[in-house]
């Protein structure tokens, strides 16, 4: 199928991953991806030839992360590797960015070697939000190539019917020992999971190696309302120690687990984030105003050592 040179829209792109025939699925934005290198300047002893003259060359070849936008219509493939990516396993994949037009014809492709996930980022939720929310994903990759496309259409990916849209609404948030408590949360702060990676510049390699290290796992701030706080404020007087509550020991025995969960308009579990080792870190209570008529609420902070990632698998429609 020949394949036109005319300009055309951003409209669709596709993902694909090694190993997995066709795209594991479409995503709402790109950015990032481009390539750059260093400009090198040398400059040489004076003479009547050159006098002071500079030269300059091009030094190693350097790739932008490729930042991701995708909602709740990726295949299985592509959250496998994000759960490898929560238990610290730095999972490498090779793969390609499909860009196609508004009838889904392939124009053009980034292809990318030895991608790792960088960084998860979670979105603000909001009981009174009914907008779509995304998670943003950040991959770090050692190459990228340009390719013209094929012209084919894209096939859509499995179970991208099934899955429907996530909103910011569509949330629930639970702490053990809290459940009462936690009934009534109603916004969860955006997160990001990031894993660091270290460049190794190796002879005989043109780009840096990229390697993961330690995954570092965020604090979670959520909001209840005043009448619903008291429990967290007392957990952490104990846990501190202060207000004439608990000796503050160095590690509480009673750490705990919790996990915040999103589901879609039919009530079907979309994923969950479980964390463990969590303790409340603080307890905020909203300013007061006398002209105010909105609901008093509290932020509570807690940090977390480890988190995991649980998608479910959905049946195809």
């Amino acid at each position: 199928m020949a394949i036109s040179s005319r300009a055309y829209a951003a409209a669709h792109f596709a993902l694909e991953l090694d190993n997995v025939k066709g795209p594991v699925g479409l995503f709402r934005s790109i950015e990032g991806g481009g390539v750059k290198a260093d400009v090198m300047t040398y400059q040489f002893a004076a003479n009547e030839q050159t006098g002071y003259q500079r030269y300059r060359q091009l030094g190693k070849p350097k790739f932008e992360d490729i930042k991701l936008q995708v909602g709740m219509a990726m295949s299985q493939p592509f959250y496998d590797w994000m759960t490898a990516f929560f238990a610290g396993k730095g999972t490498r994949k090779n793969g390609a960015i499909v860009a196609a037009d508004f009838y889904y014809v392939e124009r053009a492709r980034r292809k990318f070697t030895e991608a790792l996930i960088k960084e998860v980022t979670f979105p603000k939720l909001d009981a009174s939000d009914k907008n779509a929310v995304y998670l943003t994903l950040a991959l770090a990759v050692e190459d990228i190539a340009f390719e013209k496309g094929t012209g084919q259409k894209l096939p859509a990916p499995s179970g991208f019917a099934a899955q429907k849209n996530w909103a910011a609404c569509n949330f629930r948030f639970a702490l053990d020992g809290f459940d009462d408590a936690c009934r009534r949360v109603t916004k969860v702060d955006s997160f990001t999971v990031k894993q660091n990676i270290a460049e190794y510049h190796a002879g005989g390699f043109k780009a840096a190696v990229k390697t993961p290290t330690v995954v570092e796992y965020p604090n979670l701030t959520f909001y209840v309302p005043e009448a619903d706080a008291q429990p967290f404020m007392d957990a952490m007087a104990t846990s501190v120690g202060f207000g004439g509550k608990g000796n503050g020991s160095v590690r509480d025995a009673k750490e705990k687990h919790g996990y915040l969960q999103a589901y879609d308009m039919d009530n079907r579990t979309l994923f969950y984030v479980d964390f463990y080792g969590a303790d409340i870190v603080s307890v905020t209570p909203d300013r007061s105003d006398s002209t105010s008529e909105e609901i008093k609420m509290v932020k509570v902070e807690l940090y977390t050592e480890r988190m995991e990632f649980n998608y479910p698998i959905m049946e195809l429609e």
